[in-house]
C-alpha cells in the first residue's frame, strides 16, 4: 500500500515538473530530476554554516546534486560517492580534492569519478558531516521519496551501523521547489528523513526528521543481501 501511494505521488510530481519545463531533460520520469535551479540551490546550502564547518560530505550522484559535489570539491572538502547498487566491496567512491588532477566540474560528474577515484570500504571511510540526498518528492516533515530502490536508505543504514553518521550528520536534499509538496508521505522505520530541504529559492527547517539507528535487517531480503558485499560481510561477522 505505502508503495502504491509513493508511485502516485511520484508520477504528480514528474508530471508537474515536465509540464512546467523545470528540469534539463526531455522527461524526468523514472529519474531523480536534474532541476533548472539546481546551481543556486546549491549556493543556498553553501550558505549554512554547517556546510561551511563540514569537512566530509556523502552525496548522491545524480545530475542536480552536481552543483554540491563541485561546491565541496572546490572548498576543499572530501566527498563520498556510493558505487551502483553498491556492488563492489569496496561500495564508495572517494573523491579528495588534495589529489585530484583534473577540474572538480569534472570529477565530480559520476562517469568521470567512476574511472578516477578510488573505492574505499565502508569501515575506512572517515565520519561524515552532511548528507546530501536526491529526492523525487519531500515534504515539510521532511519525508522524501526517491526513485523507488532504496539505496540511498542503504547507503546510510551502512554508515550509520559503521559510526560514521550520527545525532550531529545534517541530512539534506536538493531540490526543485515543485518537488516539496503539502502532502504526507507513507513512511517506514528504514526511511531517512531529511533536517533541511533546500530549494533555489529557500530552506525548508523540517519538523520532524528521523532517521533509523542502523540495519534494519528483517526490511531486507535474501536477494538484496547477497547482491551487496558490504551487507554480506556485516551479516558474516
Amino acid at each position: 500500500m505505502h508503495d502504491d501511494a509513493k508511485r502516485l505521488v511520484r508520477t504528480q510530481v514528474w508530471n508537474a515538473l515536465d509540464a512546467a519545463g523545470a528540469v534539463y531533460d526531455d522527461s524526468v520520469h523514472g529519474r531523480i530530476p536534474n532541476f533548472r535551479g539546481a546551481d543556486e540551490a546549491a549556493a543556498r546550502l553553501a550558505e549554512l554554516e554547517e556546510w561551511k564547518n563540514a569537512n566530509v560530505i556523502k552525496a548522491v550522484p545524480d545530475k542536480a546534486q552536481l552543483p554540491v559535489r563541485v561546491r565541496a570539491l572546490n572548498e576543499g572538502k572530501l566527498v563520498y560517492m556510493a558505487v551502483p547498487k553498491l556492488a563492489a566491496p569496496k561500495p564508495f567512491y572517494l573523491l579528495d580534492p588534495a589529489t585530484l588532477t583534473i577540474s572538480p566540474q569534472e570529477a565530480a560528474t559520476s562517469r568521470v569519478a567512476s574511472t578516477i577515484a578510488p573505492t574505499v570500504e565502508v569501515d575506512s571511510l572517515s565520519p561524515v558531516d552532511v548528507v546530501v540526498l536526491g529526492s523525487v518528492a519531500v515534504n515539510r516533515d521532511g519525508a522524501r521519496i526517491g526513485k523507488g530502490a532504496g539505496y540511498s536508505d542503504l547507503e546510510f543504514a551502512l554508515l550509520t551501523e559503521a559510526g560514521l553518521i550520527g545525532s550531529s550528520t545534517l541530512v539534506v536534499t536538493t531540490v526543485h521547489s515543485l518537488q516539496v509538496i503539502d502532502i504526507p508521505i507513507p513512511v517506514t522505520d528504514h526511511d531517512v528523513k531529511v533536517d533541511l530541504v533546500i530549494t533555489p529559492d529557500e530552506v525548508i527547517e523540517c519538523t520532524d526528521p528521523h532517521r533509523p539507528e542502523g540495519i534494519l535487517w528483517d526490511h531486507l531480503d535474501p536477494a538484496k543481501i547477497s547482491a551487496i558485499p558490504a551487507l554480506q560481510a556485516r551479516v558474516n561477522r
